[in-house]
């Protein structure tokens, strides 16, 4: 379990809490499939016999916010998350903020065998599913012998 006050009593510990993450950060290895972890949105990338499926963890977004790109087999997720904020008239502070907001950009390479034309893109309860089809010729088939 993750227990972390919300006003750090020694700012030194905080210091080196903060490292450990940062070089955690970077103790993971990109893949040519994306990022090992972290990053917003999260992603799930998974394989059917006759499509690829990408899922993007995004809630809070409009759908008309979220760009999706498909180029020379490189699917590009791109949008912008507005920031909430405490408003003015109510002078609050804020002490953690955990939730991402602004500009941000994912990046997956495919497979050789999908279908550029065939592509889906669907958002429902913070989910963005992009489905891209594979090639017909692609495809397994079960061939009888005779």
């Amino acid at each position: 379990m993750l227990y972390r006050s919300l006003f750090p009593r020694d700012l030194f510990a905080e210091f080196d809490r903060l490292q450990r993450e940062l070089q955690a950060g970077a103790d993971t290895p990109a893949t040519i499939r994306g990022s090992g972890r972290g990053g917003y949105p999260a992603l799930n990338v998974g394989t059917t016999p006759s499509s690829v499926e990408v899922w993007a963890f995004a809630p809070g977004l409009e759908p008309a916010s979220i760009e999706v790109q498909l180029e020379r087999g490189v699917l590009t997720l791109a949008g912008e998350r507005a920031p909430t904020r405490p408003s003015a008239d109510d002078k609050a502070t804020q002490h953690l903020a955990e939730r991402f907001s602004g500009r941000f950009r994912r990046v997956v390479s495919l497979p050789d065998d999908i279908d550029p034309d065939a592509v889906e893109a669907r958002y429902r309860d913070g989910v963005l599913q992009v489905s891209v089809r594979r090639r017909q010729a692609a495809q397994a088939r079960r061939i009888e012998v005779q």
